[in-house]
């Protein structure tokens, strides 16, 4: 009867329908559990179910009730590089070569073991030189052999969190937790990718979750850490900033971003908060070298975009704040950007034209009387008459500044040339001036 059950499993079998060939030579098992050639068939089946854990416990009774059992030896092997065991795999296929040489099948099969290893080898040498792009491209091809084996897709799916590839990774990680939801490997990669995305709160749910099912689990128990201390840190010193304690603020701001470097998206934020905390210190040079490094971190954080923008426009670097703004406004196209794009380029048209305040040495806040005594006393000291005993160079030097400190203080000692001086308009067309005004308004 057990042989029947073996012959009606080998029809359905044929016929490409394997559960109904499984349920047979289960029964064949049942019949006669010391057929080491039943296991085998049923190993074959499970593996065309791509069942690969259960085809590799059936390969392993066969071959353990005969040891001699070739085909089962070689489907062991399979099942191993299936399931990413590439060392087991060449203990197998070395075993079938022993009982017979010339097996070509098992020739390739260990050929194709020893890439894997190579692979595996490649891998781990560049997640420890954190060549994180080197270990997806070995895990893909890892995986054209292995596609059973979740380490090498959990690897990858690790990899592509660090670099910033979230939704492969997820993708990667759902994929095994739908196979099994259990899996603590897969839940830590779905926390690095929620906590990399800066939703910490439901990283740690992740990362605790994965501690309940593997309590051993260190990159889970270090990322749980670092998450925790990450959103305290960030809290503190945005508490801080809002109390106006700046420079409790921008201390507390630096310490969080030596807690994980590699979390991008939380760092730009850190290095942005930290600019906007260093503005308020005055630091504005610091402040545009942390907005920096908050776009290196992220090229798409309008915020850290915006903040250099105003601290270039605090030092007059009109050109980098008109950079800047030019690219919040392509990105996001509001009133309010091109509004600030307006202003900066205003105020770079301005910085290109004879500064007449710094021709006199006064503010741009300087009053009707404080231009008057700024003119008479720079006047005074360029006057020609002054310099007549001067070398011809000095005398002509000092008659060009006499007529610059009298062209500044034409225009701003009169209430409407300096108004349109000071709003950016051209003086050179007075004819035109009107005119001017009302295409200026736009």
């Amino acid at each position: 009867s057990a042989e029947g059950f073996k012959e009606q499993g080998n029809a359905f079998y044929s016929k490409k329908e394997y559960s109904e060939a499984f349920n047979y030579y289960t029964k064949a098992i049942d019949v006669s559990p010391k057929n080491a050639s039943y296991y085998g068939n049923r190993a074959a089946t499970l593996m065309m179910l791509c069942r690969f854990r259960e085809a590799l416990e059936d390969s392993q009774q066969a071959v353990r009730l005969d040891d001699c059992f070739m085909k089962g030896h070689l489907r062991e092997g399979k099942c191993h590089l299936l399931l990413g065991n590439a060392m087991a795999a060449n203990r197998c296929f070395q075993k079938v070569l022993e009982l017979e040489p010339s097996n070509k099948e098992a020739e390739q099969e260990n050929k194709t073991a020893g890439t894997l290893l190579e692979y595996e080898r490649m891998a781990d040498f560049g997640f420890e030189k954190r060549d994180f792009r080197k270990v997806v491209y070995c895990m893909d091809r890892a995986l054209v052999v292995a596609s059973a084996c979740h380490r090498f897709k959990i690897l990858k799916a690790e990899c592509l969190a660090l670099l910033g590839r979230y939704p492969e990774a997820q993708s990667v990680a759902s994929d095994i937790l739908r196979m099994d939801s259990t899996n603590a490997d897969a839940l830590y990669v779905r926390g690095l990718c929620l906590y990399y995305e800066d939703c910490i709160d439901k990283a740690v749910q992740f990362f605790v979750q994965a501690l309940r099912m593997a309590p051993d689990h260190e990159k889970a128990r270090l990322a749980c850490r670092n998450a925790k201390a990450l959103k305290a840190k960030k809290e503190e010193g945005n508490q801080a900033f809002k109390n106006c304690n700046y420079e409790a603020a921008y201390q507390l701001y630096t310490e969080a971003l030596t807690i994980d470097p590699n979390n991008i998206k939380t760092n730009a934020k850190l290095y942005c908060n930290r600019a906007t905390a260093g503005a308020k210190l005055k630091k504005l040079n610091q402040a545009i070298d942390d907005c920096t490094s908050a776009i290196k971190l992220d090229d798409t954080y309008i915020k850290a975009y915006l903040r250099r923008a105003q601290c270039y426009m605090n030092t007059e670097q009109y050109e980098e704040a008109v950079r800047d703004y030019e690219k919040v406004y392509q990105t996001e196209k509001t009133s309010d950007h091109k509004h600030l794009l307006k202003t900066a380029q205003l105020e770079l048209k301005k910085s290109k034209r004879k500064d007449y305040y710094k021709v006199l040495g006064v503010s741009k806040n300087a009053t009707e009387d404080e231009i008057k005594k700024a003119y008479r006393k720079r006047a005074l000291m360029h006057h020609p008459d002054r310099h007549s005993a001067a070398t011809p160079e000095v005398q002509k030097e000092e008659e060009k500044k006499f007529k610059e400190v009298g062209e500044a203080f034409t225009v701003l000692s009169d209430p409407k040339k300096k108004m349109r001086y000071d709003s950016g308009h051209d003086l050179e067309d007075e004819g035109s001036c009107d005119g001017g005004e009302t295409n200026g308004q736009t």
